[in-house]
């Protein structure tokens, strides 16, 4: 035992100054995801997934759909957050902002089998990539599946070098999480058993720099059993509702008679097969040096991690280039291989370069952080910007920001009555799921009387809907998003006069007839909830 306090203290201090980049890069991470995480209104799937958890307080449960593509896992950590802090939007997008720093320290963790620089500049070029930060903070499935996948690749190489029993395990984990999140996990785990005949075959023609066999295992077949056990446990539990929709297990095959036609025909997602590639041009240069570092692998000499690496990015590059369906955020599942490349191959430039390679690269990720800087709190809802798709105005405010205001005034005014006359209305329901007499009418769906509190009726509708009108409104013109056409909005004089005294109603009725009092909205059709995400 060491007795010596100043013999701990210089230790404990010198470990601190070999941590101190590690340190610095969690925090830049955690800076950039966390700062005014509500600054943007709830995106279309962010609505969406918030209204799946309304559902789940009512029920109890969450029904897993096979045509919408998504595991339950995301479901039932959200419905975890909006139980424990509430119904707000920052309380959706907390536990993506924890999972996507926790992708940045797993990164770091890589340390052991591609150098500590490699893993220090892969996890930096993680934590200021636009893409990384932008879909860091949306209440979306896609980072469990990043963070999920990379568990993977860790437990697998630990596996490989060491045979250590929590690789085993976090092998398992990893496996777990991907299934149960996104169907797309059976591209990346084909992806993944092809890289290693095909890094076998490469170094047939140019020997890998490790040509050792892998380790002896040291773990037993009780943890083998065990990882199983927590594998088919979770899978069983959460896609049975907790045992409480049985059939829902169906799903697990039945998703990808769907999901193939969906992929396929694309569904207005159809992008070109460049369409990756014209991503990390615009926005993820040090994933683009990723990319061309793939290349590399071929040479003699080069890591068996790094050849399998490679392999596996580009081949799940391919596979997703293949698909019609593409939707932008799938872009962070994609780039996290390249960026361990771009690490690896930046190191070795410092090794042999020295600072000049080194300053390269990090004006480099200065650059790509004043990107990210902008997109996330300047262009957030810009749709020049390829990143921002499907993503709502803040006009939604000139709806929210009202009907916030009354209930402050008076929390019985959570029963004002209100119509949603729209086909494509999400993320309204959720933003408005406090108040209950609401309801939403798609196709030519009609309220038995039209008037109500408030209405936001689509463009198309405006003429239909006014004709029925006998109150007097103020009113605005609403953009949801960019591929809606305009709606109008309708406050009525008499609950919000309060809020714009001195102002004359918008909208007259032709014939005035005394407005009736107490009317509510019909119960709404069923509602049908089509996620915007890649299959």
């Amino acid at each position: 035992m060491n007795l010596n306090p100043n013999l701990n203290a210089t230790t404990a201090k010198a470990k601190l100054k070999c941590e101190w980049p590690a340190i610095a890069i969690l925090l830049l991470a955690a800076s950039v995801r966390f700062a005014w995480l509500s600054i943007k209104p709830p995106h279309f799937d962010e609505g969406v997934n918030g209204w799946f958890v309304d559902q789940m307080t009512h029920s109890g449960f969450y029904h897993y759909d096979p045509s919408n593509y998504h595991g339950p896992l995301h479901f039932y950590i959200l419905f975890l957050a909006q139980t424990l802090l509430g119904r707000h939007i920052w309380v959706l997008r907390l536990p993506l902002v924890l999972v996507s720093i926790a992708t940045v320290w797993l990164t770091l963790r890589f340390d052991r089998f591609i150098g500590r620089d490699a893993a220090r500049w892969a996890a930096a070029a993680m934590a200021v990539s636009p893409g990384c930060v932008f879909y860091g903070r949306y209440a979306i499935h896609e980072y469990w599946l990043v963070f999920s996948l990379m568990l993977c690749a860790w437990g697998l190489a630990g596996l490989w070098q060491s045979g250590e029993r929590n690789y085993l395990f976090a092998l398992w984990v990893g496996v777990t999480g991907a299934v149960l999140t996104k169907e797309t996990y059976f591209i990346h785990f084909g992806c993944a058993a092809l890289a290693f005949p095909c890094a076998w075959l490469v170094a047939k023609a140019s020997p890998a720099a490790d040509s050792s066999p892998p380790a002896a295992r040291q773990w037993t077949s009780r943890d083998m059993l065990l990882g199983a056990l927590l594998f088919f446990g979770s899978i069983l539990f959460f896609y049975s509702g907790g045992f409480m929709d049985m059939p829902g297990l169906k799903g697990l095959y039945q998703t990808y008679g769907a999901w193939f036609h969906t992929g396929n025909v694309g569904n207005g997602h159809e992008k070109s097969w460049y369409y990756w590639l014209k991503l990390f041009g615009i926005y993820e240069w040090p994933s683009a040096v990723g990319l061309l570092a793939a290349l590399l692998c071929v040479l003699p000499r080069t890591t068996r991690v790094f050849r399998l690496i490679a392999i596996y990015g580009c081949g799940a590059l391919a596979a997703y280039s293949i698909i019609h369906y593409k939707t932008p955020w799938c872009i962070i599942s994609l780039d996290w291989p390249f960026l361990l490349l771009f690490g690896a191959v930046v190191a070795m430039g410092c090794r042999r370069f020295g600072f000049p390679l080194g300053l390269l690269a990090g004006t480099l990720l200065a650059a790509n952080l004043c990107d990210a800087i902008v997109l996330n709190f300047v262009h957030f809802t810009d749709p020049t910007e390829p990143y921002v798709y499907v993503q709502t105005f803040d006009d939604v405010n000139k709806l929210m920001n009202p009907l916030n205001k009354l209930v402050a005034l008076n929390p019985g005014n959570y029963q004002l009555a209100g119509h949603i006359v729209m086909d494509s209305y999400h993320p309204i329901p959720w933003l408005l799921g406090d108040f209950p007499n609401i309801g939403y009418y798609e196709d030519d769906n009609t309220p038995q009387a039209m008037d109500a509190d408030f209405l936001l009726v689509e463009d198309t509708r405006i003429d239909e809907i006014e004709t029925g009108l006998r109150d007097q409104y103020f009113t605005d013109s609403v953009k949801l998003r960019d591929a809606e056409d305009t709606s109008r909005l309708y406050l009525s004089v008499r609950k919000f006069r309060v809020l714009f005294p001195g102002r004359k109603p918008d909208f007259v009725p032709k014939k005035e007839i005394p407005p009736l009092s107490g009317t509510l909205p019909v119960a709404p059709p069923p509602i049908t909830h089509a996620l915007h995400s890649a299959p």
